[in-house]
């Protein structure tokens, strides 16, 4: 038994008693009350640990992230600089150091915030010449080669765009090193393959960057790779973060088939929804929309599945107990998700099948008549609040009013919407405390665009907020009636944060860090 207790504890309950204490055993919370009542349930060989007044949260879930992307990325080239030629000379400084002919691999650039643009495939050559260079996007829906990268793909300017992706070219037809959505994998491709056990090793190590920012669960979106390597860790009991484990579109058959189901799994590894994409990124412009973006008249961006194709997908998927996950972030294809969603639940109802836990991923700009849609069907808005902040600014470039419902966490939540937050990591940092920030304020911790913050009227409040990465993401993985929680019964999954982030001014919220994490009744981190 494990006694914590001089403590503010966050249930959350909406009318529970004050609570200070309470008591875990094998791996659950089994009482809470005042520090003389749990105290008082002391058993023999207990451990007792005076938490000095701290605040106790439940551990927080990120909702949607890329795990083995994540943690292989904190092995890559960092490319999120203010400008390109920061971005060129840390390239150069890892060739400088890698063996020769080695692929020179990075991610994070955004040619919104910088001034030239897109780069091209000549300039990283001359910062790593003799390597291979493959930098993906922030937003993951775009990369940047370099000329030996497409000379191993075969890439050159004969080579056609793919379906549902597109070359960047100069004006003579020659390809510019710009890869956008499925053209991308022309050079993926040819990456060098990390081993099941490298894979194992990164995430281990990953975890542990999880655990410093909160983090005690995650629902995973990466694909087979990743699922193998969580199996490995799960069997040599080193995974020690509750992963949702995603399942990619082209897998459906095979899980189908298999018997797999949404929420079949272990104590630490169950299989969540299969994961669709309808659209690309707002950043590269290929997110689908109703109506052309600013600037770009012929430009409503990429849709890469329409209502009718997801339905017929679903209806494989909902037979087999798989619930859904649709990436859709300009309004056209939130719409056709919606759409399909629509067809799915009277699918569901006349087969006699249970409505299965299906979400949208990101929903980043809305169509007006579709704001109510999703509260309707019962479908979870999938949410990452730190693209708000992220993205506010390329938003109004590109949506310009059409951003008043962009992110629109304020309006989905009055219209009864389920919500449940994520970082998109590692499109964006996996640290749930600035995310909480976005959603509250909308702005930066420069305090841009103004203390209101950019559209204000879609903030919400801090309960909200974490309510979306506690009780909401445990609902969207099935598990709410063992996570999100400190009540009896359920698991022992907590955070201690050394100030009480409901009385801290608004600002320190961006700042605030936990400084222990527990899982199953054990601490998997502490700062000291």
């Amino acid at each position: 038994m494990r006694i914590l207790h001089h403590a503010r504890i966050y249930t959350p309950e909406p009318a529970g008693p004050a609570v200070t204490a309470l008591a875990i055993d094998r791996g659950l919370i089994i009482a809470m009350g005042s520090d003389d009542e749990v105290l008082a349930l002391r058993q023999h060989g207990a451990e007792v640990e005076d938490l000095g007044g701290r605040t106790v949260w439940p551990g927080l879930i990120d909702a949607h992230l890329h795990l083995q992307h994540y943690a292989a990325s904190l092995q890559l080239v960092d490319c999120e600089t203010a400008t390109k030629e920061e971005c060129l000379r840390r390239v150069a400084e890892r060739a400088r150091s890698a063996k020769p002919g080695d692929w020179i691999l990075g991610h994070g650039w955004n040619q919104n915030l910088w001034p030239e643009g897109f780069g091209d495939a000549d300039e990283l050559e001359a910062a790593a010449p003799g390597h291979p260079v493959y930098l993906t996007a922030k937003s993951l829906h775009a990369a940047w080669a370099n000329r030996t990268a497409m000379q191993l793909a075969g890439i050159t300017a004969a080579t056609p765009d793919p379906e549902d992706g597109s070359l960047l070219r100069d004006a003579s037809g020659r390809p510019t090193g710009i890869l956008l959505e499925e053209a991308m994998q022309l050079v993926a491709g040819h990456l060098p393959a990390a081993s099941a056990d490298e894979i194992s090793r990164q995430i281990e190590q990953a975890q542990a960057n999880l655990w410093q920012v909160g983090l005690t669960g995650v629902h995973d979106l990466d694909r087979r790779d990743c699922f193998i390597a969580l199996q490995q860790l799960d069997r040599e009991g080193k995974l020690r973060l509750r992963v949702v484990k995603g399942i990619p579109a082209e897998d459906l058959e095979h899980a189908a088939a298999l018997g797999l189901r949404s929420g079949f799994g272990s104590d630490f590894l169950h299989i969540g929804p299969v994961k669709f994409f309808a659209d690309g990124a707002l950043g590269p412009q290929t997110a689908a929309m109703f109506q052309p973006y600013n600037g770009s008249p012929d430009n409503t961006g990429v849709l890469m599945l329409d209502s009718e194709h997801l339905f017929e997908a679903g209806q494989t998927a909902v037979r087999g107990g798989l619930s859904l996950a649709v990436h859709a972030i300009g309004d056209r294809a939130v719409h056709e998700v919606i759409e399909a969603y629509a067809q799915l639940r009277a699918f569901e109802q006349s087969e006699g099948l249970p409505a299965l836990r299906h979400r949208i991923e990101h929903v980043q700009v809305l169509h007006p008549q579709d704001v109510s849609r999703l509260a309707q069907l019962d479908v979870i808005a999938s949410m990452q609040p730190i693209h708000a902040t992220s993205d506010m600014f390329t938003a109004d470039r590109y949506w310009g009013e059409r951003s008043a419902l962009a992110y629109a966490f304020r309006t989905l939540l009055d219209q009864g919407t389920r919500l449940a937050f994520g970082s998109d990591a590692p499109v964006e940092p996996p640290n749930p405390f600035l995310g909480m920030h976005a959603a509250v304020h909308r702005r930066l911790p420069s305090g841009e665009p103004g203390e209101d913050g950019w559209r204000p009227e879609q903030r919400i409040r801090l309960a909200e907020a974490l309510a979306a990465y506690t009780t909401g993401a445990a609902y969207a993985g099935g598990l709410e009636d063992r996570l999100g929680r400190l009540v009896p019964g359920y698991k022992a999954d907590l955070i201690v944060l050394p100030e009480d982030p409901f009385q801290l001014p608004p600002d320190r919220l961006y700042d605030l860090r936990p400084e222990a994490t527990m899982v199953a009744g054990e601490w998997v981190w502490r700062s000291r």
